[in-house]
């Protein structure tokens, strides 16, 4: 195993919280990425009902460019917990960056759905690699007394993708069209490129261990069989077979039993591609629990409401982009507030309220109608983005630092895994939902159709964030030292 990094290592960190400049420029050229990528992701959402009309698609295959995006960050985020062992931080930087940027060009220049799919899914490949490797380097180089706080700074740049990402998409869609959204895009993740090919240092150790394939394999089958079985069950009219939905089912459920299977083997050794030996800890295993939920919940909910605000509201997709602007906007201003309150008081000030908030704000949602004012949709989204930041903040801080050092890289990995695999679950089951609903009402033109799918499908939402107030009870702050408790993680 060879060092790439002489600075300090997390054992020799202070409590004083100090963090070396050279440090902190790593921190900001991944935040930049990282940046790019969210910015990327969220403006697609906007842009289904334009794919919908534009390709001739229905809305089933035209979440496929959300959901496919999702699921290939899925299959691929397992993955980085050891690539991010066995190559530099610059390799992996420069490799992720690489494949962002043309994935953004060939869907610029899509002629279709299908080649369209495909550059979502090279883009995606790039994406998967960025939260890990920026949440790695962070608990590498940042001491445990200063987490919270730079969490709290990290979600205001990351917060200004969110805010940004619809508003652009709308004004783009409105007067360019849908490709502009990757036009406008690409300059800036050259930008990003270029400047972590120029500035960017090693952070942490490599190994040399071999790559699994079969793993790779599995966890393909595994993620891919589940979430493309839970997106096909909106599809199935009067009538349809639930074979090819059983058989999809099958494969993801042994798949991923295989994988996880797999897992446990090569770990003994250190060769595993995601070390299942993070869930060993207690706070780590809960904190995952409560973002699988909450995550399952927002993304779902996330993709239904533009949908509800064209079609139902009948409005244009820059103005739907300004309804849930002052949401992203605010949790990114809370960030430096909620990371303290982490660092001084831990976990259950923030997600208690938290997790109540956000259930209480999608129960609302259930009672949206033609007749809705938009301020109130505006409130409510405002209110859930609240509190999904009161959440999501201490749940991913204290959930690595519940960790030994060895085991970020992987920790990273299954926080990123848990989130895109209940996204692209949340994404495909309430869209489904949705569907099914509107079709029965009489399609996507029929404003009360629109309106009562939305009520259904993100009534399945606020019963699952209503989960969430019992998990908000149990997750601690762990008692961290920069090492991670031993009694945690084995060897």
């Amino acid at each position: 195993m060879s060092a790439v990094h002489t600075g300090p290592s997390p054992v020799q960190r202070t409590a004083s919280g100090f963090i070396p400049a050279k440090d902190m420029a790593v921190i900001w050229v991944l935040l930049a990425a990282a940046f790019v990528a969210i910015l990327n992701e969220t403006t697609m959402g906007m842009a289904i009902p334009h794919l919908i009309t534009d390709l001739g698609i229905t809305p089933i295959a035209a979440q496929w460019v959300t959901s496919a995006f999702m699921l290939t960050m899925a299959v691929v985020i397992p993955i980085t917990g050891f690539l991010l062992r066995r190559f530099t931080t610059r390799q992996m930087f420069l490799a992720a960056i690489t494949l962002f940027s043309a994935g953004t060009l060939l869907a610029a220049l899509a002629t279709g759905f299908p080649m369209l799919l495909g550059a979502r899914i090279v883009q995606a490949s790039g994406t998967a690699v960025m939260m890990p490797l920026l949440m790695t380097t962070i608990m590498n180089l940042v001491p445990a007394a200063s987490r919270g706080r730079m969490m709290g700074r990290v979600s205001i740049v990351i917060s200004l993708a969110p805010a940004i990402g619809p508003t652009m998409s709308g004004f783009l869609l409105d007067h360019f069209g849908w490709r502009a959204i990757f036009v406008v895009v690409l300059p800036i993740a050259l930008v990003a490129m270029f400047i972590g090919w120029r500035w960017l240092t090693d952070v942490g150790e490599t190994t040399r261990a071999p790559i699994d394939a079969l793993s790779i394999v599995l966890s393909a089958f595994g993620f891919g069989g589940l979430v493309y079985g839970l997106s096909q069950i909106g599809s199935l009219g009067e009538g349809a077979s639930w074979i090819p939905l059983a058989i999809a089912l099958s494969v993801g459920v042994v798949g991923l039993g295989l994988f996880l299977w797999r897992q446990v083997v090569l770990q003994k050794e250190d060769d595993a591609l995601l070390d299942l030996r993070v869930f060993v800890s207690r706070d780590f295993s809960l904190s995952m629990t409560q973002m699988f939920l909450l995550s399952l919940a927002f993304f779902g909910a996330i993709t239904i409401i533009p949908l509800y605000l064209q079609d139902a509201l009948e409005l244009k997709a820059l103005d739907a982009g300004l309804v849930v602007l002052p949401g992203a906007l605010a949790m990114g201003l809370l960030g430096p507030l909620i990371g303290r309150v982490y660092d001084n008081y831990g976990t259950r000030i923030l997600l208690i309220p938290g997790s109540i908030l956000a259930a209480a704000m999608l129960w609302l949602f259930t009672t949206l109608t033609v007749d809705s004012s938009v301020w109130f949709v505006m409130v409510a989204q405002t209110l859930l983005s609240v509190g999904l930041a009161l959440s999501f903040t201490p749940l991913f801080t204290a959930a690595l630092a519940s960790l030994k050092p060895k085991f970020y890289s992987y920790g990273s990995a299954v926080v990123g895994t848990v989130q895109q695999v209940a996204g692209a679950a949340g994404i495909a089951v309430m869209m489904a939902i949705f569907t099914a609903s509107v079709n029965a009402g009489g399609g996507t033109e029929v404003p009360g159709a629109v309106a009562a799918g939305t009520r259904i499908s993100l009534t399945i939402g606020a019963i699952i964030a209503t989960i969430t107030i019992v998990g908000a009870f149990l997750i601690r702050k762990p008692e961290d030292d920069g090492e991670g408790p031993a009694e945690h993680i084995g060897h």
